[in-house]
């Protein structure tokens, strides 16, 4: 969840979507911090520094089985003591879903392999299924903490954790290209008649442009269908949800005003936006 930054500390990446910052009710931020620096961890062994995809994939392995290990009561080994002393003790506090956790594992390791054989999605179908585990866990994960897990929540919740997922990967196309990450799928290229040589080009043709544009939609149209979830989070937690949506929405307005260029320039959220994000959230 590179999108989602669930803690109230500083980080130091860039991040266009607080979750649970002041906002958050005191009681809940141990939990939800664990719960972020577990995903944080895992992400940047796949992500940060220079270890081959061999390496990653063996200290996320060996990360997958400290997380069996000390949900079964097993004391934390010394390697990630500081995430997983923490988590543990969450763990147990509050009941958190262990499967929830393993799903993250198991899409961070996706995306090394993945780039490791310059492997593409074939269709919206495949990539959903890659947010489900990737996205849609930390949704899940903070609605169980609120106590919230009536069927057509956790369907608005998946919604707006899965647009935040396109989000991100549409914002970030300019970085990811590069590096052998695909996310924009084979069948929507096709639908549009863009190869992966027009996209390596990182430079927008009218192709190109209407494929973004299409993609986008696809994501404003996820965050619409979650966002009535606000309304049904209690607090402060509806209104840091508001936010979180509205973030995304701003997002998606600066990739559109791009009109592809977001294939060579990252949109980024600054001052006068987060303007607009609060007035939005007050009117939802």
């Amino acid at each position: 969840m590179r999108a989602v930054n669930p803690t109230p500390a500083p980080v130091t990446h860039y991040e266009n979507f607080p979750v649970a910052s002041l906002l958050c009710p005191p009681r809940l931020r141990p939990p939800i911090a664990a719960i972020y620096h577990f995903a944080r961890t895992a992400d940047d062994i796949a992500d940060e520094g220079d270890a081959p995809p061999a390496q990653r994939l063996a200290d996320l392995a060996a990360y997958r089985a400290e997380l069996a290990s000390v949900a079964t009561g097993a004391a934390p080994g010394p390697r990630w003591a500081a995430v997983f002393g923490p988590l543990q003790a969450q763990l147990h506090a509050h009941a958190l879903p262990v499967p929830l956790l393993d799903d993250l594992l198991s899409a961070f390791m996706q995306d090394v392999e993945k780039t490791r054989d310059a492997a593409t999605y074939a269709d919206r179908t495949e990539l959903l299924d890659y947010c489900r585990r990737s996205a849609n866990p930390i949704g899940r994960l903070l609605l169980h903490l609120y106590g919230v897990d009536n069927a057509e929540a956790i369907a608005q919740s998946d919604a707006i954790c899965t647009a935040l997922q396109l989000i991100n990967f549409w914002q970030d196309l300019s970085v990811d290209i590069p590096r052998g990450r695909h996310y924009l799928t084979d069948a929507d290229c096709a639908a549009h008649g863009v190869s992966r040589a027009d996209l390596a080009q990182q430079q927008p043709t009218s192709a190109t442009t209407r494929l973004l544009a299409d993609n986008a939609r696809w994501a404003r149209t996820l965050m619409q269908q979650g966002a009535p979830l606000v309304h049904r989070l209690p607090g402060r937690a509806g209104w840091e949800l508001r936010l979180v949506v509205q973030g995304g929405l701003r997002t998606l307005d600066k990739v559109d005003a791009l009109q592809g260029g977001n294939l060579h320039t990252r949109p980024q959220l600054h001052g006068w936006d987060w303007c607009v994000m609060l007035w939005r959230a007050v009117w939802m």
